[in-house]
């Protein structure tokens, strides 16, 4: 069996749309499983595979054939499966692995918060608590522990693959001092000193997020004597100084706080500094169709919004700076270079 090559009429593809949580949960199946870790450079007997992963060999082929429609995994004319570019990012030990954002998109919670979206469209606000009775990372951490480390992971595995881009794109040579605002383990920090030896940073995140910093940015670390771990609640303020401040992917709540956050940076840095913030846009970019479902989920748990590029730009000027660049970190992020006037 192939995968479908041609685009279908549009009364199948909306049957198609309806019956995407089934190619949801058979992506999640895929992951749980470990059918992408299971299968090497060579294609494999669906008997072989279903060994590997401890399934029955019957419902495996089931899923496969379903997967190998939208091009995660290929069905041979022998029968056997193979590997596909998209399928390989289901491996845990690919470099650009999605394993982990795979599993946290399709957690228990979403499907129990996806079928309320238009209560969100209707309210404007998030149904998370309305679920569960408590703010959504509240929730997370109380009562869905597993839950919350896969979250961790994700941010984690995102992190690492995006930070080496932040740091391919930016050019700092004039800066003395960056700071990772809102930088969870610290992985943009971490890229930029190791870019610029001569640089030093700052990491400021809540105490629980920096409690998990990179070994590297630790007084023992590598880069222990060039960084600062600093916990805070950027929101309050921004008990750090610098010529560079990056923000990266948490101006994504209300725009009272998303403003306040951007105010505390221009008080901290004052007239000069340099501020990075980096975000997916949910217009006309190659990513639209997973920054609009990101926008939606933001919706679901925290009542949060991604951006387009008017609503940032409008965003970044009422807290006082001027947006001076606008380039692409890669197909799904965009930079927006400003600094504080004065």
């Amino acid at each position: 069996m192939k995968s479908a090559e041609t685009a279908p009429p549009p009364p199948m593809r909306l049957r198609e749309l309806a019956f995407g949580a089934a190619c949801a949960a058979a992506v999640r199946a895929a992951a749980r499983l470990g059918v992408a870790d299971a299968l090497g450079t060579a294609p494999m007997a669906v008997e072989d595979l279903a060994a590997a992963v401890k399934a029955e060999p019957k419902p495996l082929r089931r899923l496969l054939r379903a997967l190998s429609c939208y091009g995660v995994f290929a069905e041979q004319q022998d029968g056997t499966f193979a590997h596909t570019d998209m399928s390989r990012l289901l491996r845990e030990d690919d470099p650009n692995s999605l394993r982990a954002i795979a599993l946290w998109t399709t957690e228990a919670w979403t499907w129990d918060a996806w079928p309320r979206l238009d209560e969100a469209v209707r309210s404007g606000r998030n149904v998370v608590e309305d679920l569960y009775g408590k703010e959504f990372f509240t929730y997370l951490n109380e009562d869905a522990p597993q839950s919350a480390d896969v979250f961790n992971q994700a941010m984690t595995r995102s992190s690492e693959q995006s930070a080496r881009d932040v740091a391919a794109l930016l050019d700092l040579s004039g800066a003395k001092s960056v700071a990772d605002i809102g930088g969870g383990q610290g992985h943009v920090v971490a890229c930029l000193l190791d870019k610029y030896p001569m640089m030093r940073g700052s990491l400021l995140d809540l105490p629980r997020v920096v409690d998990n910093a990179l070994p590297r940015l630790r007084e023992d670390g590598d880069l222990g004597d060039r960084a600062r771990i600093v916990p805070g609640d950027v929101r309050e303020a921004i008990p750090v100084q610098a010529d560079v401040y990056i923000i990266k992917n948490i101006l994504e709540w209300d725009d009272e706080s998303t403003v306040r956050t951007l105010r505390n940076v221009v008080e901290a840095g004052g007239p000069g500094t340099r501020v990075v913030v980096i975000e997916n846009l949910v217009d006309d970019t190659p990513s639209m169709r997973f920054s609009t479902a990101m926008d939606l989920l933001l919706l679901l748990n925290v009542g949060g919004a991604k951006h387009t590029t008017d609503s940032m730009v409008s965003r970044l000027t009422s807290a006082g700076l001027l947006v001076d660049d606008i380039r692409p970190v890669n197909p799904y992020l965009h930079a927006f270079d400003c600094h504080v006037p004065g």
